[in-house]
């Protein structure tokens, strides 16, 4: 009995020493575990954030590509005794109206935009006969460039190797390429340096003019589609 009095007399002592009531304190346990997982949530967070920001920004660019096919299937100068002309004023603002719809995707200084008039050329073949580019990245069109398919019938059209679109007789299909640089939002990303593509065409609507884009304007710019230079 007297061994055990003093024994429990020695775990009181010890208890009280300064070393005893570190390793015995379980106050800060929830603390050191959230050190051990929070990097792991934060990083599994910051890559989700910009995953769905990833997945958003493709269906923002696609819908860039339709607005503009869209839109530029219906311009031109409205005349019901004429065919509708259109004019490198109308492709100005076409191209403004899709910078303010990409919004914070900063279209202009990220993206290019190609539009190409894909048409029937004299021999039944199919042609681009006009192309018209905005944006100052630097990407050429995958499908062809102004000019491509003017004689003949070798050219096939614009998309997809297998899937071309092609113009009927007589009528004019609006193609548009959309490329831009994918923007992260955080430092992790699973997609930086991404680029993104999307295409869309168009029949145009109504009667149209389909010799040229003309110049009503003298102050309105050409958008052609010389590469920026960097």
């Amino acid at each position: 009995m007297m061994i055990r009095n003093r024994l429990r007399s020695l775990k009181r002592r010890l208890k009280t020493m300064p070393l005893a009531r570190i390793a015995c304190d379980d106050s800060g346990l929830a603390l050191t575990e959230f050190a051990f997982v929070a990097p792991f949530f934060m990083t599994i967070g910051l890559v989700g954030t910009d995953t769905a920001n990833y997945v958003i920004t493709h269906m923002r660019v696609s819908q860039i590509a339709m607005h503009v096919a869209d839109n530029a299937s219906r311009v031109g100068e409205h005349d019901v005794l004429v065919a509708r002309k259109v004019t490198e004023a109308n492709i100005n603002d076409l191209f403004v109206g899709a910078n303010r719809f990409a919004g914070g995707l900063d279209l202009a200084a990220n993206g290019r935009v190609i539009l190409s008039s894909l048409q029937v050329n004299g021999d039944g073949g199919q042609w681009i006969q006009w192309q018209r580019c905005f944006g100052q990245k630097i990407h050429a069109s995958t499908y062809g460039n102004a000019g491509d398919g003017a004689t003949g019938t070798d050219f096939p059209g614009m998309g997809e190797t297998g899937k071309e679109i092609t113009a009927t007789t007589g009528n004019a299909v609006m193609f548009v390429e959309v490329v831009i640089d994918y923007d992260p939002i955080g430092p992790l990303s699973v997609a930086e340096g991404e680029v993104i593509t999307y295409t869309a065409a168009f029949n145009v609507r109504d009667s149209r003019d389909l010799t040229q884009v003309y110049q009503t304007n003298p102050t309105s710019p050409v958008a052609t589609c010389t590469q920026p230079t960097t």
